[in-house]
């Protein structure tokens, strides 16, 4: 079968499409016919080698397909299910194996693209609105890249809660994306000082909750942007690490400044199967929808990878494994 392999650190280059041989599931696990992947930030770092890895190495950590076979002690999943997944590697192929309870069994009506595209944001989406604070109607909460495929999907979850929206983006045709998703107000933070717009549109209260996946560039501004007994949930670092604040920083105006990643928000097969019926059942009742940017054939990985560094993507970028 074709995958997609890293046999160095580097730059999009490095994604070469191989021919590798899989064996039969082991214990547990079962063995996926790829239909689709999903590109993730995560992703990069692994191929840059920011969050090393064991070469070679085959990325991709989300995806979905069909169940082919299953080892032993496996009894949640059969042959001929539709599948989908994160944090299990290998999803870049046409095969990969996945332990058979880290599955989410897919109901007809969600396609595979849809598969692929919302297991990794759309649970973040659900511990980062529901761990951190009690969002209520009317709140004001601050979305930083609101235009990309993680702030598009928060963006909607949090008009559904009725909480007032504002985002940030980096170009017109972006905030016309997130407005056209929900978002109240959004501010080109390359054109504006978003903690001054912050407290312009919401006559000097701040935002009670401010959710931020870039990191260096947003972190110090959310302090000001913050409203008293704000929370600040960091969940990623696209611009890089924040910088470091003394803890009695916060005491000023109260604030609460949390981490998140889903790793930990997603220990038991109960967690996921709460968070992704969450999210399906959002994306069934039609108030939350999916996004795809573009999606790329299995060999033009490296392309994909180009598309979601450049920051030019608006949604969910994925790969068509499409597995023989």
């Amino acid at each position: 079968m074709k995958a997609i392999q890293i046999s160095q650190y580097g730059g999009p280059e490095v994604l070469k499409i191989q021919e590798i041989q899989l064996g039969k599931p082991g214990k547990g696990q079962a063995l996926i016919r790829l239909e689709a992947a999903g590109i993730n930030f995560i992703d990069v770092y692994q191929r840059r080698g920011t969050y090393p890895v064991k070469l070679p190495y085959t990325p991709g950590l989300e995806g979905s397909g069909v169940v082919e076979a299953v080892g032993e002690n496996v009894n949640n999943v059969k042959p001929g299910d539709r599948v989908a997944f994160v944090h299990e590697p290998g999803s870049y192929a046409e095969q990969t194996f996945v332990m058979a309870d880290h599955l989410i069994l897919l109901p007809s009506d969600i396609s595979f693209e849809q598969g692929a595209a919302f297991p990794l944001q759309g649970m973040t989406a659900h511990y980062l609105l529901y761990e951190f604070r009690k969002i209520k109607p009317n709140d004001i909460v601050l979305i930083h890249a609101a235009a990309g495929g993680m702030g598009l999907l928060l963006v909607q979850w949090i008009k559904h809660l009725g909480a007032r929206v504002l985002g940030t983006t980096s170009s017109e045709e972006k905030a016309k994306i997130a407005k056209e998703a929900g978002a109240d107000e959004v501010i080109l933070y390359t054109k504006k000082d978003f903690p001054t717009e912050v407290k312009r549109f919401t006559n000097g209260h701040g935002a009670d909750l401010i959710i931020d996946g870039v990191g260096k560039t947003t972190f110090a501004g959310n302090l000001e942007a913050a409203a008293l007994r704000g929370n600040i949930v960091l969940f990623g670092a696209a611009s890089g690490p924040a910088e470091p604040i003394s803890p009695n920083v916060l005491m000023g105006r109260s604030l609460t400044v949390s981490g998140g990643s889903l790793f930990n928000y997603r220990l038991s097969t109960e967690e996921l199967m709460i968070r992704s019926k969450a999210v399906m059942e959002g994306v069934r009742a039609g108030w939350l929808k999916l996004r795809i940017d573009e999606t790329f054939p299995l060999e033009k990985a490296a392309q994909a990878h180009e598309k979601l560094e450049s920051r030019k993507s608006s949604g969910k970028v994925l790969l068509a494994t499409r597995g023989n």
